[in-house]
């Protein structure tokens, strides 16, 4: 048996997806998207049903963050100012590393994008992540559109090739190993862009989504409605997938039996 210290530190991954509401999962009864992953997550979890989050994204983070309802963290919108958490305020991740974990973000932040509201100066040691409410949007790196895009890593703008979602579980699972190698507890936090629009998804999930929308009878749609509709299940199609990926790989490396898996979305539904 390992020492109750070692014992009582699982290892913590978070995953917050952008804009996905509760019935864009097939084990939610979704007659056109089919998430098998996350259903396979969802039957075998414990699932918080009456849970409310934020109406909108930046004070659903902070108070993820901070454990404090939005007027008492500073996070109170997402722009203008107002996403700022208040600086004294200790994160989960500050109270996490100082429990001896390693701690990483991959993703979308929306708490500030520079000192001292950044990432790196909120408890995260390794961090992948983009400043603005979402990829492409002032102040983020001019040209980023979900594909090939630059993103802050480590203090420096690095361009990535690939999806943004992609990116960001590859480097969240390779952080993991790093730290699982190192014998020490971690807590990654993978809050997706996805599927915040603009709805951009990469092709396969694009063409997939296309013919099951096509072939269910929905109720009757524009062409451009549509459109959004199929890339914005795309984009949760491509969730799943990665979700799979993380998921089969806490399983092959026998990390899952002392790991904490979380799935959260932070405001609810674009299609709602």
């Amino acid at each position: 048996a390992l020492p109750l210290g070692q014992a009582a530190r699982p290892n913590v991954i978070l995953v917050m997806t952008d804009d996905q509401g509760y019935p864009e999962l097939s084990a939610h009864g979704n007659p056109v998207l089919n998430t098998p992953f996350l259903d396979k997550l969802h039957s075998q979890s414990v699932r918080f049903t009456d849970y409310h989050a934020s109406p909108m994204c930046t004070p659903t983070r902070g108070s993820l963050m901070t454990g404090l309802d939005p007027a008492r963290n500073g996070a109170i919108n997402v722009s203008s100012g107002r996403t700022l958490l208040r600086a004294n305020l200790p994160t989960m991740a500050d109270l996490l590393r100082e429990q001896g974990y390693r701690t990483g973000i991959f993703g979308k932040w929306h708490l500030g994008d520079n000192y001292p509201y950044r990432p790196q100066d909120r408890g995260f040691e390794e961090t992948l992540w983009f400043p603005s409410s979402h990829i492409g949007s002032v102040p983020d790196h001019w040209g980023n559109n979900y594909f090939d895009d630059t993103y802050r890593w480590n203090g420096k703008r690095k361009k990535f090739t690939g999806y943004c979602t992609d990116i960001f579980f590859d480097h969240a699972i390779d952080w993991i190993k790093r730290s699982a190698a190192a014998g020490e507890p971690f807590f990654a936090y993978l809050p997706t862009n996805t599927p915040h629009g603009p709805f951009l998804a990469p092709d396969e999930d694009i063409e997939v989504m296309e013919e099951v929308v096509t072939n269910t009878k929905l109720p009757r749609m524009t062409p451009r409605t549509k459109s959004n509709l199929v890339r914005y299940l795309a984009m949760i199609r491509n969730v799943d997938t990665n979700m799979g990926r993380l998921m089969l790989f806490l399983d092959a490396s026998g990390l899952a039996e002392n790991t904490i898996l979380l799935f959260m979305t932070d405001n609810g539904s674009t299609f709602g």
